[in-house]
C-alpha cells in the first residue's frame, strides 16, 4: 500500500482500535490455487505475539484452510470508513481553482502468519467471544445456548479456525491532511451534513489536532 508521509499511521494502539471497531476484515492469501480474498469477523487479542494475534473461523466447506499451510503470509484489510471528496467544497477552490476530487479512507493492513487450527475447543471460544462481543448491544443478546447442544455441535463440525500472528501493521488514514485548515473543516461538515459521519467526524478532529 502507498502511504505517503501526510497520511501515515503507524501507532500500534490506533491500528488496533480501528481493527476493534472495524472487526469485518478482507484475509488475502496466496495458496497453492493462487491469490484469494475472503471477507470475514475477526477477534483481535493485542496483547499476544509482538504485534497482536487475529482469530477467525471459515466454513470448512470453504477451500481456503486447505490451500494455505502452517506458516504462510497473510494479509488481512480492515477498512474504518471511506467518502469521495468534492473540490467545490474546498473555499480555496473558489479563490484559486486548483483542487481537484480525491477519495478519503481509513485502513489498517495487517500482515502476519497463519495458522490452521481445526479443533473444536479453538473453534468453540472463537463463536463464543465473536458471539458477546456483537450482541452485548442487543435488548436479548442471542447466547450460544439458545440453540440445542446438538445443533451447536454440528455447527462447531461446519468450521475451522484461524489463528494469524500479526508480524507487521501499516495503517492510511486519509483526511486531507494535505490541505489548508479551512478546507479540512469545509469538507468534513459538508460530509457530515450528507451522512458520512465516520470520515466528517475524522477530519474534523484533524482540524484540531492541526489547530492545537
Amino acid at each position: 500500500m502507498y502511504v505517503p508521509a501526510h497520511f501515515d499511521e503507524s501507532r500500534t494502539e490506533v491500528l488496533h482500535d480501528l481493527i476493534k471497531q472495524h472487526p469485518f476484515g478482507m484475509l488475502v492469501t496466496h495458496g497453492a490455487s493462487g491469490l484469494d480474498a475472503n471477507h470475514i469477523p475477526f477477534e483481535l487479542h493485542p496483547q499476544q505475539g509482538e504485534r497482536g494475534v487475529l482469530n477467525a473461523h471459515v466454513a470448512r466447506a470453504n477451500p481456503v484452510w486447505k490451500d494455505v499451510s502452517a506458516g504462510d503470509q497473510v494479509l488481512v484489510v480492515f477498512r474504518a470508513a471511506d467518502a469521495y471528496v468534492s473540490p467545490n467544497w474546498y473555499p480555496s477552490k473558489h479563490e484559486f481553482h486548483k483542487q481537484v476530487p480525491t477519495w478519503n479512507y481509513m485502513v489498517a493492513h495487517a500482515y502476519g502468519r497463519v495458522t490452521i487450527r481445526d479443533d473444536e475447543r479453538f473453534v468453540r471460544g472463537v463463536v463464543a467471544r465473536l458471539t458477546r462481543t456483537h450482541e452485548a448491544s442487543q435488548a436479548a443478546p442471542w447466547k450460544m445456548t439458545d440453540s440445542s447442544k446438538e445443533d451447536i455441535d454440528a455447527m462447531l463440525k461446519a468450521i475451522v479456525g484461524l489463528e494469524i500472528e500479526i508480524t507487521r501493521l501499516v495503517g492510511k488514514v486519509k483526511l486531507s491532511q494535505n490541505k489548508e485548515v479551512r478546507d479540512i473543516h469545509s469538507a468534513g461538515e459538508t460530509l457530515k451534513a450528507q451522512g458520512d459521519r465516520v470520515i466528517g467526524d475524522a477530519m474534523l478532529a484533524c482540524v484540531g489536532a492541526k489547530s492545537a
